[in-house]
């Protein structure tokens, strides 16, 4: 195996790109086959090092509107159909949000999205938070992103015209498994507002969640949509299961589990923005070993509705490794 996993590292090295039975064949690698392990993941180390150099990319988010969704997302504390006693709030003004936007811009952020809860925005959302946007760009240097559910084409260019330049809506998991995971929209929604997004001229950042009770094959098949996408950024949540969703009692991944993931993730999307997210706290004191295994960007500060890593601890770890902030 460990012979395989450099044949297909020197194989993406080359500009060639790995089929999906190649991908599923490393993701599958034991636990317990070190050989093959530390194979992998040096060589999507060589890969990211290759494609997109040692630089990483920090983003921050704000939890804009709280609570009270009508989806019925079966990880998500935020979904009115379970009772998690999350935070209800409508959306915050932009005397609330600039002080966190400056607060990330001072600590070396250079991303900054505002994320809603609900399917999609109302019109009148949409106002507010384009003059929202409107105001960041000129108060702040940071690029900003959006996240606000599904959105057509028209609302999305008028995201473009206020500033965003790049609009994150997340496949979460694979086609085939997607039903088990939510049923009051659609995959087909999630990819129909992302290719609305491209359409008005935004950058896309799309990723998903891994420990859901999916197989690694729906993790690479999630990973080769994503690449049929064309995201150039690809946030990789790790289930934090909630107390009151129906995945409270998910166990959560080993450490061995998502590291191959993320690793398998970068030979399928070589020049992507691999992007730590939340739950990467299940990886512990091995979340170092994830900048050596692929990523080259990270979700920083707190998350929607968990606890993440402070800022200066990513960044320090971030230079243990060799890499640049």
């Amino acid at each position: 195996m460990r012979k395989f996993v450099q044949e297909m590292t020197a194989k993406v090295l080359g500009g060639e790109g790995v089929c999906f039975d190649e991908a599923l064949k490393m993701i599958n690698i034991d636990e317990k086959d070190m050989e093959s392990l530390e194979a992998l993941f040096e060589g999507a180390n060589k890969i990211r090092e290759k494609f997109v150099g040692k630089k990483v990319d920090l983003c921050a988010i704000v939890n804009g509107k709280s609570g009270k969704c009508s989806e019925n997302c079966k990880y998500c504390a935020q979904s009115a159909h379970y009772n998690t006693n999350v935070k209800e709030y409508p959306l915050l003004e932009h005397e609330e949000i600039l002080p966190k936007a400056l607060e990330a811009e001072a600590k070396g952020v250079t991303r900054f999205s505002i994320v809603t809860s609900g399917r999609g925005i109302s019109n009148e959302e949409l106002r507010k938070l384009t003059e929202i946007y409107r105001k960041l760009k000129k108060e702040t240097k940071l690029e900003l992103c959006a996240s606000h559910g599904i959105i057509s084409y028209e609302q999305a260019q008028s995201l473009k015209e206020s500033g965003v330049s790049t609009y994150h809506h997340n496949l979460e998991t694979s086609r085939r498994y997607y039903p088990n995971i939510c049923t009051t929209h659609t995959y087909e929604d999630r990819i129909n507002t992302i290719k609305n997004a491209q359409k008005a001229g935004l950058h896309i950042c799309c990723g998903g969640i891994i420990g859901m009770g999916e197989t690694p094959e729906d993790r690479v098949m999630m990973f080769f949509d994503i690449k049929e996408l064309g995201a150039r950024s690809v946030p990789i949540n790790i289930l934090n299961p909630i107390k009151g969703t129906p995945l409270e009692n998910r166990k959560v991944l080993s450490p061995i589990e998502i590291l191959k993931t993320i690793a398998v993730s970068r030979y399928i999307l070589p020049k992507a923005y691999i992007r730590y997210a939340g739950g990467r706290t299940a990886l512990g004191e091995k979340q170092i070993q994830g900048f050596k295994a692929g990523v080259n960007a990270a979700l920083v500060g707190d998350y929607l509705t968990t606890v993440g890593n402070k800022i200066e601890e990513d960044k320090q770890m971030i230079r243990q490794v060799g890499l640049e902030v």
